[in-house]
């Protein structure tokens, strides 16, 4: 243990002293999420808030067939736009968001009592144009309604007959559930910053020793290679820890700025959720290091192991595409597979759940036995004769 305490005592003092490895692991790691989360957010909520506050622009077509729907909709904060001659390819050239089209019909249905018809033109494949789509729809909804039971009225009806079911919405969601929803790529994020974190110590510890040819006095010393292999995993660890601290930290600091209490969620970020999510994500600390060392092992250059590296950062993400794709009910087993433990672990401390001991226990030993067997591969590639020479 003398021999791997000297290995890692040499990376990390190598480490602070190369910019790359402390601008990815103590700034751009911790930092990249939280901030990106931050501007992101703000962008989008901003937007919507400031939309809903202004007049939504529509075109209607034919709008002096319905003198009193159109008055109607100015006052529920319609802008009614001059018409075009093509809404339908106004909408697709994206010269107007959306247009309502009145048709020809409209006086007469409505006034023998018949359906009137309207057509909403807009194009789908816009994001930015469903809510003004449903908030447009919503107001032609509650006029339809309220013109509706008017006309029950005039007929001696309650307006009850038409509505013989009355559906009542009782939604269970905590504001801590809804506010996990604007962080559901959280967990990708704490992923990625223990990736980053270690990325650049674990490239150079092997593909960049090997590539100034500094490896092979290392590994020719009478030394058993599994000492120089753990020194070298307990020092990408460290960094990978440090970054995973720190963007916890940085998370915790952006849940205090994000405009949660406009959109009625809540944010359980704060000591519980650092105190939890820091021991249940150090095992995948080191399941991720040390496969970062194997991959780089590997790589002959520094490029090289980039390239690999840049390719197996993509793998964290397949469980959050699976998660936001397929939700599942989380079932004791899932706590078994690495990464996809941790990740729905961290969603429900976000929704404010409890998560029992047992599950977290099993996230934890398996993680661990996944990483000792990786281990044993990278020892393996470690007492290669192959590993020694230099590209």
């Amino acid at each position: 243990m003398n021999a791997a305490l000297i290995v890692y005592l040499k990376e990390c003092r190598e480490s602070l002293r190369d910019r790359r490895v402390l601008l990815n692991s103590l700034l751009l790691g911790p930092l990249l999420g939280p901030v990106l989360f931050l501007v992101l957010m703000r962008l989008v909520v901003g937007r919507e808030l400031e939309k809903a506050e202004q007049p939504l622009p529509v075109v209607v077509i034919g709008a002096e067939r319905a003198p009193e729907l159109v008055d109607a909709l100015r006052q529920m904060g319609v802008a009614v736009k001059p018409t075009v001659d093509d809404p339908e390819l106004a909408v697709r050239e994206q010269r107007i968001d959306l247009a309502l089209r009145v048709a020809t019909d409209f006086g007469a249905a409505w006034r023998a009592g018949r359906p009137a018809q309207l057509e909403l033109i807009y194009d789908s494949s816009r994001r930015e144009g469903g809510s003004d789509v449903e908030r447009l729809r919503s107001m032609l909804e509650n006029y339809g309604r309220h013109y509706g039971a008017l006309r029950l009225l005039a007929r001696g009806l309650s307006p009850g007959v038409a509505t013989p079911l009355v559906v009542a919405n009782r939604d269970t969601a905590t504001p801590q559930a809804r506010g996990a929803l604007l962080f559901a790529m959280l967990p990708y994020m704490l992923v990625l910053t223990i990736f980053i974190g270690g990325l650049w110590l674990a490239i150079d510890s092997t593909a960049g020793e090997r590539e100034r040819a500094s490896l092979e006095p290392l590994l020719i010393n009478p030394v058993p290679r599994d000492r120089i292999l753990l020194g070298k995993l307990l020092a990408t660890t460290t960094f990978s820890t440090a970054s995973l601290t720190l963007g916890l930290l940085a998370f915790l600091a952006v849940g205090l700025f994000m405009p949660t209490e406009q959109l009625g969620m809540s944010l359980a970020l704060g000591p519980h959720f650092f105190a939890v999510a820091l021991p249940v994500l150090a095992p995948l600390v080191a399941l991720l290091c040390i496969c970062q060392i194997l991959i780089a092992a590997f790589a002959r250059s520094v490029r090289e192991a980039q390239t690999y590296l840049g390719i197996a950062q993509l793998v964290p993400l397949i469980p959050s595409i699976v998660l936001s794709v397929l939700p599942v009910k989380a079932q004791l087993w899932m706590y078994a597979v690495p990464l996809l433990g941790q990740q729905i672990t961290i969603m429900r401390l976000l929704r404010a759940e409890p998560v029992p001991l047992y599950p977290l226990l099993l996230s934890a030993l398996c993680t661990l036995l996944a990483a000792t067997a990786v281990f044993g591969l990278t020892r393996r590639v470690y007492d290669s004769e192959r590993l020694a020479i230099s590209a």
